[in-house]
C-alpha cells in the first residue's frame, strides 16, 4: 500500500524537483503539496498523510502537531538551510535538499509508520538479485549476467524487474548510485 505523502514547502522549484523525484514510486503517493503551515492542522485532519515532509522553519512545535493527529504519522524536516540541531531532534528523519534520489526515497520509506520488519523485508533485495545489480552496475549485459549466473536471459531479466520494482529506480546509472550507496560496490569495481 502506497504511504501518503505531504510536502510542506514554500518554494515551488523544490517541490517540482521532490514530486519529479517521487514520481512513478511504487511506494508514495504524493498528496498536493502546501506552501506554508496556516492551515496545516486542518489539511491534515482531511488529508491524512503517513508522512509529512516539512521545512522546518514552517513548523515550531512538532510534538503539539503529532498531539493534535489521530494517525501516526512521521514527520521528516527538508533541510536546504542552517537548522538548529535541537531543532531538528524533534523529526522522524532528515533529509538533506543535497542527498541523492535514493537516499531520499530511503529515507522517507523508512521514515514511514507502520513499516515493520516484515514490511520493508518486502524491498530489500534477495542474495540473487543483490548479485545482478552488482553485475549490471559493472557494465555487464543480461547475456554475460546470464552466463556468469547460469541462468537463462529471462531469469536475468525477470530479477532486473524484481530490482526495478523494489528500488524503484529504473535505468542502470540510477542502479549503478543505489549500488554505491549501499555499499555493494565501489568505485574501483567500475573501472
Amino acid at each position: 500500500m502506497k504511504k501518503r505523502l505531504l510536502i510542506v514547502e514554500p518554494s515551488e522549484v523544490i517541490i517540482e524537483g521532490l514530486k519529479t523525484i517521487l514520481d512513478g514510486q511504487i511506494r508514495f503517493k504524493v498528496l498536493e503539496p502546501e506552501v506554508n503551515a496556516e492551515h496545516l492542522e486542518e489539511r491534515l485532519v482531511v488529508a491524512k498523510p503517513d508522512i509529512l515532509l516539512a521545512n522546518p522553519t514552517l513548523i515550531a512545535d512538532v510534538s503539539r502537531l503529532r498531539r493534535e493527529q489521530e494517525q501516526d504519522m512521521a514527520v521528516v524536516a527538508l533541510v536546504y538551510q542552517y537548522v538548529e540541531r535541537e531543532q531538528l531532534k524533534q523529526y522522524d528523519a532528515v533529509v538533506d535538499i543535497r542527498d541523492s534520489r535514493a537516499v531520499v526515497i530511503e529515507t522517507l520509506a523508512q521514515a514511514a509508520p507502520g513499516e515493520d520488519s516484515a514490511a520493508k523485508n518486502n524491498y530489500e533485495l534477495t542474495k540473487r538479485e543483490t548479485t545482478v545489480l552488482i553485475q549490471l552496475a559493472q557494465g555487464k549485459t543480461n547475456k554475460e549476467i546470464a552466463d556468469v549466473l547460469n541462468v537463462s536471459v529471462h531469469t536475468v531479466i525477470s530479477h532486473r524487474k524484481n530490482i526495478t520494482h523494489k528500488t524503484g529506480i529504473k535505468s542502470v546509472a540510477g542502479l549503478t548510485v543505489y549500488a554505491m550507496l549501499n555499499n555493494l560496490i565501489d568505485e574501483s569495481a567500475l573501472l
